[in-house]
């Protein structure tokens, strides 16, 4: 019995060791991701996000944060057809996500809204309104889930950002929902990078280019 309850114990122990691992190398591969503007640092570190899915397949925040990785890279892209073939491996990596947790949250639901909305921009002449419908679609999914979701909030208030004013957007429109991410963001824990707490940064950055208009 004390031997059952030994490898027991020491089993708990190597498993306790091995989540650590996963949640320390996540949290600095994609804090190097994150918080660098430079591209080929950004890729280096989404493949290296990719590795980390391999490693930890049955992780659903390790494809979570790939998914992301590859959407962002659309978004700096330049080239169309590349850009959608960050796309096609977000959208990949995402459902590899939903599949692991047997379900969708609502932090995989704002991601499927983030990668419509970057298919949308490629063409937007063309394609703003089937992924405009399921950008809007996924991010009242993801109020279902959540209403205070603060990613939710910072997706609304990017998109008005962009969106001219003739077409109900702008800066004035936006700032709102930002500034309900940035209280949203504020309350989040932030030590535990399996519970999504992305935005922060980005929200600052748009808050102040709202807030320039105001000075001026």
């Amino acid at each position: 019995m004390k031997k059952i309850m030994l490898m027991g114990a020491m089993a708990l122990t190597v498993m306790s060791a091995k989540a650590q691992d996963f949640k320390t190398v996540l949290d600095k591969t994609f804090t190097a991701f994150d918080t660098t503007q430079d591209m080929n640092v950004k890729i280096e570190q989404s493949n290296k996000l990719g590795l980390i899915a391999k490693k930890f397949d049955n992780e659903w925040t390790s494809h979570y944060y790939l998914a992301y990785s590859k959407t962002v890279l659309s978004y700096m892209e330049k080239d169309a057809a590349k850009r959608d073939s960050y796309l096609d491996e977000a959208d990949k990596e995402r459902q590899d996500a939903v599949t692991i947790l047997k379900k969708e949250n609502d932090e995989t639901y704002v991601l499927a809204a983030m990668i419509a909305n970057a298919r949308m921009v490629i063409d937007g002449m063309n394609r703003w309104q089937k992924y405009g419908k399921i950008f809007n679609e996924q991010l009242d999914n993801a109020k279902e889930q959540n209403p205070d979701n603060p990613r939710r909030y910072y997706l609304i208030g990017v998109s008005k950002f962009y969106t001219p004013k003739a077409f109900g957007g702008g800066k004035k429109i936006a700032q709102p929902f930002l500034e309900k991410a940035e209280g949203l963001l504020a309350k989040e824990q932030k030590t535990d990078i399996t519970k999504p707490h992305w935005g922060m940064r980005l929200t600052e950055y748009y808050l102040a280019e709202c807030k320039k208009d105001e000075k001026e």
